[in-house]
């Protein structure tokens, strides 16, 4: 795609510190730019470096001034890059239309401006909104319902009876509605609780490849609006997490938790049963959740706890054998040994 650096500048709210008219046929990282290539940088060291690559011209802050490069100045360059690069790099368009082998229920109502992939199956009175893609080999279970412009990837399965709101995206090998992981004693076995629960999707919902969201045992496992979830994380039955959290990679849920909003979760955090994370907490990477956690604090650590705490902890660990030496060095004279 060509564009000029004036047509980009208007689509980000910028303001052009050079050439408008030059033209940009792509976007790249200062280190690989060539001629024609747009960049961005948001902090000084990447500014100098990114006036001296081959780049045409730099996305940067309202401050940035350059005789070098022809600068796009914005409030915030890194939701500017967001937005060029779905300029240069558009979604895929999905003509409308069901491919012969596909298997949809005669029950079921999909609306004509839908495209369904190779080898789908859409199940008893499953409901799909307009503009929804699914891409190929997708599994919609029997009354599950798709807002308006839900793209499932290639093997997304979404289980029965879940409801996922408009313009969520499921990612390859997520699995939406799996059981949960119920089971009671009884005579020597573990004998399955049933789970006939959903789960439901908010809005704006994008869920990373190989994530699973299980059912709820009774009632619904939620998944707030504008929440992102990483690949390979396990959200557990019952779970309730609130509006715009982010879980990173390998995160696990147990049942029954709550996450209030604006909640992020780190990489590999495990979070017990049934506890209740407030609004906007940060919890560190590995840490593992026994607690509940008050609104807008951060915890880490193993089991985790305010961060200035865990803090501390962590450096008197790293002292812990000087200590012991010292310690030794004092019996040692007051034994004479």
């Amino acid at each position: 795609m060509t564009l000029t650096i004036s047509e980009i500048a208007q689509q980000l709210a910028g303001e052009v510190q050079g050439d408008a008219n030059a033209t940009l046929t792509g976007f790249a990282m200062a280190n690989n730019a060539k001629p024609g290539d747009l960049t961005f940088a948001e902090t000084a060291d990447f500014f100098a470096v990114a006036e001296a690559s081959a780049a045409t011209a730099i996305i940067c802050d309202q401050k940035a001034t350059s005789d070098k490069k022809t600068l796009i100045r914005v409030a915030h360059p890194r939701v500017a890059f967001a937005k060029a690069l779905a300029l240069f790099f558009p979604e895929p368009k999905f003509a409308p239309g069901i491919h012969p082998s596909a298997v949809i229920a005669a029950s079921a109502q999909i609306d004509p401006t839908t495209h369904i992939g190779p080898h789908c199956t859409v199940g008893e009175r499953v409901k799909i909104g307009a503009n929804c893609v699914l891409q190929s080999g997708n599994f919609v279970g029997d009354d599950s319902t798709l807002g308006d412009e839900t793209n499932l990837f290639p093997n997304a399965t979404v289980y029965s009876h879940s409801q996922i709101g408009k313009r969520v995206r499921i990612h390859s090998g997520a699995v939406i509605g799996s059981d949960g992981f119920g089971y009671v004693f009884d005579a020597g076995v573990h004998r399955k609780i049933p789970q006939i629960g959903n789960v439901v999707i908010g809005d704006d919902v994008e869920i990373g490849s190989n994530t699973s969201i299980d059912r709820g045992a009774l009632g619904s496992t939620v998944i707030g609006r504008g929440t992102k979830i990483d690949n390979l994380v396990q959200v557990a039955h019952n779970v309730e997490i609130g509006d715009h959290c982010i879980l990173c990679s390998q995160v696990g849920i147990a049942g029954s938790a709550k996450l209030g909003k604006y909640c992020v979760l780190a990489g590999q955090v495990g979070i017990a049963g049934h506890l209740k994370i407030g609004n906007q907490v940060t919890i560190g990477s590995k840490s593992g959740v026994m607690h509940n956690i008050p609104d807008g604090q951060q915890w880490l650590g193993i089991p985790a706890q305010p961060d200035k705490q865990a803090k501390r902890v962590m450096i008197a660990l790293q002292r812990l054998p000087e200590l012991l030496k010292k310690i030794a060095e004092w019996e040692k004279k007051l034994t004479g040994n």
